[in-house]
């Protein structure tokens, strides 16, 4: 679906106190951002409207979190979520959240091995159902190759495609990554904390099951391997 372009959209996130407006100045300094960054450092990679950070975020001051994506258009509402979400705690979003407008597809170009990130969240992304586009797939081999180089920890799939759901365990695999835990029905099984985002809510209402899998990077020092 085409976002429409939205004038107001990019000055709003320009006056936000949260909002990194270049992320490719970020490299290798994600960290420096947060007043205390020596906390965990949580990545939501293509956050849409904001569903899932701004339930995480507000819940986990503990945590620092950067909610990522593409379009001014959707990064604005996640701003406006965040904003929602934290006044009914009696605070602001600067203390432990950045949003940032970035191609994912071209992370490369915002994060390297100078960066660290503690866990990646990919939330129903775009399935890329066609052959000649599952290149594009967030979960792709030469994705999950890019996340490698700064995930220091786990990463964290959700999506209601069963197709790519399935196929990305051979990403995964390809990558050099380990699939620690995986359900295919989220909401009967999983005993892990669960933020659930809009579009989860419509898919399973549609009656689709939602799929979940942790996966973390094989390292050298890992069991002697």
């Amino acid at each position: 679906m085409r976002i429409r372009h939205k004038p107001w959209a990019k000055p709003e996130l320009e006056s936000c106190s949260f909002y990194v407006a270049e992320p490719q100045k970020q490299i290798g300094h994600w960290r420096e951002l947060f007043d205390k960054p020596e906390k965990p450092l949580y990545v939501e990679l293509g956050c849409g409207k904001g569903g899932f950070i701004s339930q995480a975020a507000p819940a986990h001051p503990e945590v620092n979190f950067i909610a990522m994506d593409i379009k001014n258009e959707m990064l604005v509402l996640a701003k406006r979520k965040l904003e929602e979400a934290f006044k009914e705690k009696g605070t602001v979003p600067d203390g432990n959240v950045r949003i940032a407008i970035q191609n994912i597809e071209r992370l490369e170009l915002a994060w390297d091995e100078n960066d660290r990130a503690d866990r990646i969240y990919i939330n129903f992304c775009n399935p890329w159902p066609k052959k000649k586009h599952k290149k594009r797939r967030l979960t792709h081999t030469r994705q999950l190759m890019n996340y490698k180089k700064f995930l220091r920890g786990e990463l964290w799939f959700k999506t209601d495609d069963d197709e790519l759901f399935e196929e990305s365990f051979e990403y995964f695999e390809e990558a050099g990554f380990r699939i620690k835990y995986k359900t295919f029905d989220l909401h009967a099984e999983s005993p892990y904390e669960n933020f659930v985002t809009e579009h989860e809510n419509m898919f399973t209402e549609e009656g689709k099951k939602i799929k979940f899998l942790i996966a973390e990077p094989i390292r050298e020092d890992q069991n002697g391997i």
